[in-house]
């Protein structure tokens, strides 16, 4: 398929556009890149233990974009490891997938070599105008800068196309898991009621600028997995990675001993709510 104005070689990123000077990073943005960038050192890890998505949620992003996944031309941005690509090429989809970094687009040239794959960033899209029917963002929307991705975003897309976003959250409800999560918020130093507020905020950050009209749609589902499966989805995520790797060690440890008094099989159920963004393009 011809996905790209100047096909990009996987192994290479695309070529960012020419811009003035900008003032130097601050400190956030800078703890930002740094957190983007750490999934490429555990690219395999985060492919062997992050959770999947259920099949609801897929018709779900049917039903809100208003067309089958079946031979939609799809932009799969910010792939990662390729679990949302695999799920959506499984679907029918024509899948481009298009991920930024070097460890994570090997992880998914390794395990997914039939999905073509382009380095690029949702702020960059090294796709041509018009080109897609879906763009879709799976855990990754919030790596990129608004003010770039949704003009991006409304370039890619053909009228009447779709941009999906959607995120795993965990379920706050289930006890165990505030517990845990109150535990793991104390050990990264988070401000748990502003957290709160940022994910109720979710639409509102997801585009500032107000140019696109979302649709939201929770969809809640749940896995049984090993607690080291459990435990190694949680070392996956980026402020874990960044944590010195004793301290790390030692807080998953701990928290193996809390899960056991709760599953003392050491067969963990994990629930999920999926959280949907659906807009279409005019």
């Amino acid at each position: 398929m011809t996905a790209t104005t100047q096909p990009t070689p996987a192994d290479q990123p695309a070529d960012p556009p020419s811009e003035p000077p900008t003032d130097p990073p601050t400190d956030d943005a800078v703890l930002h890149a740094a957190r983007a960038a750490s999934f490429n050192s555990a690219a395999a890890q985060y492919a062997a233990n992050r959770p999947s998505y259920p099949p609801a949620l897929f018709d779900a992003v049917e039903e809100l974009a208003g067309r089958s996944l079946s031979g939609a031309r799809t932009v799969d941005v910010g792939a990662g490891t390729g679990i949302a690509s695999a799920l959506l090429h499984a679907r029918g989809a024509d899948v481009l997938a298009v991920e930024p970094g070097a460890g994570m687009a090997a992880e998914f040239r390794r395990t997914l070599p039939h999905i073509p794959l382009v380095r690029g960033s949702g702020d960059a899209l090294p796709v041509t105008d018009s080109h897609a029917d879906l763009l879709t963002y799976a855990q990754a929307w919030h790596w990129t800068d608004p003010a770039r991705s949704v003009p991006e975003a409304l370039r890619v897309l053909r009228p009447g196309g779709a941009l999906a976003l959607w995120w795993n959250t965990d379920a706050p409800d289930v006890e165990w898991i505030a517990r845990a999560a109150a535990r793991a918020a104390r050990f990264l130093g988070v401000d748990v009621a502003a957290e709160k507020r940022k994910a109720g905020d979710r639409i509102e950050r997801a585009d500032p600028s107000g140019r696109l009209d979302f649709a939201r749609r929770t969809v809640r589902w749940s896995r049984r997995v090993p607690i080291d499966t459990h435990l190694a989805n949680i070392g996956s995520h980026s402020a874990f990675l960044l944590t010195p790797e004793d301290r790390r060690t030692a807080f998953l440890e701990a928290e193996r001993a809390h899960l056991l008094d709760v599953f003392p099989d050491a067969v963990v159920e994990e629930t999920y709510d999926v959280l949907l963004l659906v807009a279409r393009k005019p």
